[in-house]
């Protein structure tokens, strides 16, 4: 795996010249929208990259790009991979352990995902402060390369605590409903039955997921820093759910995504 990370980092390398980013940032469903706010230097499709997985949804559109944004120099994956797209852990991680062999210090995380927590309603913004892994594999299964990372890496704060109080400051300061919460993470594609739901409440979810564990386990690994917010998209209460549309959950995402670009806008800006 090293390997091929390595011969990734080096195509890359030679498409973008000297830009090192300092900040990578993955943009979750309907969510692309940020990258209107940074100013391009490269784009590089996903399918063009040696080894890179490409995404597979028709809403993800498979680009990095590079460029600044809030006077810092980033990439973003314009399209993050799924486990139920059929991609192994390692191939929907590979992009985050190529952006820190790129440079980067710092990785936010952007997601859609449904409320479990009756007290957060669909358009508000949550940010993760820890998180529940109920996906079947983890990217860290199998041999251990130690250049990457240590065998039995610790998740005591797998989010880094001074951005998300610097998050919630910010929503406050900008009347953006904001909370703080725990995310779970399942593996999709179907949403969830209404004894999921309430099983995943009962165990201390807020919000539910398909993605975004995986990269932060990986980050981790690495010795990243993580920020990761949610789009609650949808609400997962038992006793009141009506069936939910992709096209749905879509529509909330682009209706909140401003809220979302300027708080991420802002902590960038601050590091």
């Amino acid at each position: 795996m090293l390997e091929s990370i390595q011969q990734t980092t080096s195509y890359i390398k030679s498409r973008i010249g000297d830009f090192e980013p300092e900040v990578g940032i993955i943009l979750g469903t309907g969510l692309g929208g940020l990258v209107t706010e940074i100013e391009v230097d490269k784009q590089l499709m996903y399918a063009n990259i040696p080894d890179f997985p490409i995404s597979t949804l028709e809403f993800h559109s498979g680009k990095l790009i590079f460029g600044m944004l809030a006077g810092k120099k980033v990439v973003a994956m314009q399209g993050r991979l799924h486990y139920y797209e059929g991609y192994t852990m390692q191939q929907i991680t590979f992009p985050v352990r190529v952006m820190k062999m790129l440079g980067i210090k710092t990785l936010f995380v952007s997601n859609a995902s449904g409320s479990l927590n009756p007290a957060f309603k669909k358009g508000d913004l949550m940010v993760i402060e820890d998180h529940i892994n109920l996906q079947s594999l983890n990217p860290l299964i199998g041999r251990n390369e130690q250049e990457l990372g240590p065998r039995f890496p610790d998740m005591s704060q797998p989010y880094r605590r001074d951005l998300i109080d610097n998050a919630l400051n910010i929503a406050s300061g900008n009347n953006i409903t904001c909370h703080k919460g725990v995310y779970v993470a399942v593996t999709g594609p179907n949403l969830e039955t209404k004894a999921e739901y309430k099983y995943l409440r009962i165990i201390g979810g807020d919000a539910v997921g398909m993605s975004t564990v995986p990269e932060v386990i990986v980050a981790n690994h690495m010795g990243l820093p993580v920020f990761a917010i949610s789009v609650l998209t949808d609400e997962g209460f038992p006793d009141v759910l009506p069936p939910v549309s992709v096209e749905e959950i879509l529509a909330v995402a682009h209706q909140a995504e401003p809220k979302m670009t300027l708080i991420l806008k802002k902590l960038i800006a601050g590091l």
